[in-house]
């Protein structure tokens, strides 16, 4: 079902609403109209009997008057008959006024006819003869007129109460018979005797109904004289119209057996609520018309055409161009809300697919990390282990070449050499995020300062060293010798970039990042860190290799001139110590790297190492020396004999288990972390301290794995001698370790 159809079924279901009260007010303006007009019905009847009552009662008054008047104590006839005349003429309700003797002849009358009447059968006269004091009624048709009156007879009797005539005057009762003032639509108003004849009717000319026809055995007449019956009823007439009626009550109508009935068809009764009902289903009609016009001319252009282009929007989505959008200007309302969410839609599925390459290439960087770091690890450990005994063994040679002036300079160029490929190991070690690190609270602001010798003896004196410490300095959690090691490469950096001189500014402070930030950068959980810049006024990056900067063998010196693992290895550093690092650069105006680290919560900031400190020898002390490599294990027991130790020596877990079973005391084990035959170093030191409880332990490792190191760093307690290690290296290890 169309928009359109739904529109116009929910109108038709809007107007059913309307039309339904519309009905219910014509049902009620119905029965309104009935009760009112029945009311008046009602009131008419009663009007109408109350008017004949006075009416009655006024004649009586009259003949109490004429009876008194001495015109008609006379034996002229005409005399009487004149004086009768001019009587009815100020009371035109009476149709006549006469005299009758008591023999039951007419003496004078109002119309002066001078006729002979002999009216001893009539029913008033037989019983005025016998009534003292009070009018007789008798409803009938005049003799004379003809016409339908109520014959009020009163006898005028003397002093000693003989009858001297009887005084009548027959009061007119179609003037009785009237509608004016209480009016209802189609109202009739009968005057009924007791035999069921009609004897006057308003209007007068309704067949059925006429003056001098019958009703008697109706519904209508039974109606009439049912004893304590209601005083209106819906009847149904001969004719099969269905009528209201109402009837009079009165001492007066049962004294004169008469009955006052007032009625109106149903017909008339409901025409006016009829045609109201008429007019508003007319005028509910236009506007339903109208409405149903309006609505679809509104949903041809406030629906059909937005949602068409809604649609076309989504098509053009569904193929793919996530570019579209609902062009301006959008309507107002829903429709307009919904377009802006549609293009507010497509504008996040074209984020996301900018964020899906996004990802794409952190995987493809993440791919390229993992396979550096799987090559690493696998070359890692043999190469630690050929630098050890490389740089061991041509430090002793530098030794015992002191003073010879060909022999020294080629051992010393070997010593250079080993230091330089163990530096280019730990690199790749850092990059790949495997080096082990020993985070601790750092005083940043005295790390810098601390370094401020070392730094400008580096660059040189061309290079303006700036130093903008932030006041109130969180401590960082970090290793302090890889931050040195960090900040030592980013200095190195910024010094190639400033060939002429520049200025170097080093600047710490707090910072903060917030959910949505960290939203944009996966690797970084919001919080608080401590902020380390470097910037310099070198010759910039350019914009187009900025976002290569951190990858492992890129560079932007000149050939030779550095090996591409400086940046590599401080991002990876920052990275495996949960911070973040961000670059920032402009050709032609210089470089800002910012490098972020957590915040220490807690903790005192670590004492610096004494620089310089002699060689520390041991005091005869046994140390059992564990290392699958046998050069590496000669080597290792010859520097610690040279030392002063007692060396004891096993090439696997396994012999050195045999050791630690002997009698032999050893005070310090000191064993490589990865080695063949099924047992780790760490492993090993768990079985050991089983059978020596609070044996020392030092580790030594080109690669550590995960033996002794989680999430990039040492567990707590272990102490490790990173492979390749130098003597001093050496013998500070194994005092620490001791002590």
């Amino acid at each position: 079902m169309s928009i359109r159809a739904r529109l116009l079924l929910i109108a038709a279901l809007a107007t059913l609403v309307p039309a339904l009260l519309l009905l219910a007010r014509f049902v009620q303006d119905r029965s309104a109209a009935v009760a009112a007009d029945t009311q008046r019905l009602a009131m008419i009847a009663q009007r109408t009997a109350e008017d004949l009552d006075n009416r009655i009662r006024g004649t009586a008054q009259l003949h109490y008057g004429l009876a008194r008047a001495g015109d008609l104590a006379t034996e002229d006839r005409a005399a009487c008959s004149a004086f009768l005349s001019q009587v009815r003429a100020a009371y035109p309700q009476y149709t006549g006024i006469l005299t009758i003797r008591p023999d039951g002849r007419l003496f004078c009358d109002s119309l002066q006819t001078g006729r002979e009447l002999d009216l001893t059968n009539r029913d008033y006269f037989r019983r005025a003869l016998v009534t003292r004091e009070q009018v007789v009624l008798e409803p009938t048709f005049g003799r004379l007129t003809g016409l339908a009156v109520m014959q009020v007879a009163y006898p005028v009797r003397d002093a000693q109460g003989a009858l001297r005539f009887v005084l009548l005057a027959s009061l007119d009762l179609q003037k009785v018979a009237s509608l004016d003032g209480l009016s209802v639509p189609g109202a009739r108003l009968l005057i009924v005797d007791a035999k069921g004849v009609v004897l006057a009717a308003a209007p007068a000319a309704v067949p059925g109904m006429k003056p001098g026809e019958a009703i008697a055995g109706s519904p209508l007449f039974d109606f009439a004289t049912a004893p304590g019956a209601a005083q209106t009823a819906p009847i149904t007439l001969a004719d099969g119209q269905d009528f209201h009626w109402a009837r009079a009550a009165g001492t007066v109508l049962q004294q004169a057996q008469l009955h006052v009935l007032a009625g109106a068809p149903n017909t008339s009764l409901v025409a006016a609520a009829d045609r109201r009902y008429a007019q508003d289903v007319a005028l509910l009609a236009g506007m339903a018309l109208a409405l149903f016009a309006s609505l679809g001319l509104l949903a041809e252009l406030a629906l059909r055409r937005p949602i068409a282009r809604m649609q076309g929007l989504a098509q053009q989505l569904s193929a793919g161009e996530l570019g579209a959008r609902i062009a301006p200007p959008l309507p107002r309302g829903e429709l307009g809300a919904l377009m802006a969410a549609l293009n507010q839609a497509a504008q996040s599925l074209q984020a996301q697919r900018e964020d899906i390459s996004q990802l794409n290439q952190r995987l493809l960087q993440s791919q390229r990390m993992e396979a550096i770091g799987q090559l690493t690890g696998g070359v890692a450990h043999d190469f630690n282990n050929l630098l050890t005994v490389v740089l061991g063994n041509a430090e002793l040679l530098a030794e015992q070449s002191a003073g010879d002036p060909l022999r020294e300079p080629l051992a010393r160029m070997i010593v250079e050499a080993g230091q330089r490929g163990a530096a280019l190991t730990q690199q790749l070690l850092a990059f790949a995020r495997k080096q082990p690190l020993a985070p601790s609270a750092v005083d940043v602001n005295q790390l810098v300062a601390g370094m401020d010798a070392l730094l400008r003896r580096t660059l040189g004196e061309h290079i303006e060293i700036e130093l903008v410490r932030g006041a109130g300095l969180w401590t960082a959690m970090v290793d302090p010798a890889q931050l040195e090691s960090a900040l030592l490469n980013l200095c190195l950096n910024a010094r190639d970039a400033m060939r002429g001189g520049g200025r170097l500014t080093l600047e710490t402070a707090n910072a903060a990042f917030d959910a949505d930030y960290a939203r944009q950068h996966p690797d970084l959980a919001a919080g608080q860190y401590v902020m380390l810049a470097v910037s310099d006024t070198g010759s910039g990056i350019p914009p187009e290799l900025l976002s290569r900067v951190f990858e492992p063998f890129f560079t932007t010196k000149a050939k030779g001139k550095g090996t591409g693992l400086g940046l590599a290895m401080v991002y990876g550093f920052l990275k495996q110590s949960s911070g973040h690092v961000t670059i920032y650069s402009e050709p032609g105006h210089g470089t800002t790297v910012k490098l972020y680290l957590p915040r220490a919560h807690g903790g005192a900031p670590a004492a610096d190492m004494p620089a310089g400190e002699p060689l520390q020898r041991g005091a005869a002390e046994t140390v059992l020396v564990v290392e699958d490599d046998a050069a590496v294990r000669q080597l290792a027991c010859r520097e610690l004999r040279a030392l002063g130790y007692q060396v004891l020596d096993a090439d696997s877990g396994a012999a050195a288990l045999v050791v630690l079973r002997s009698e032999q005391p050893v005070e310090l084990l000191f064993t490589d972390v990865v080695m063949p035959g099924g047992m780790s170093g760490r492993e090993l030191a768990d079985a050991a301290r089983r059978l020596r409880p609070g044996l020392r332990v030092l580790y030594t490792s080109g690669y550590t794995e995960n033996a002794i190191v989680h999430h990039g760093r040492l567990d707590p307690g272990v102490q490790l001698l990173p492979k390749p290690y130098r003597r001093a290296e050496l013998a500070r290890a194994v005092r620490q370790a001791l002590e």
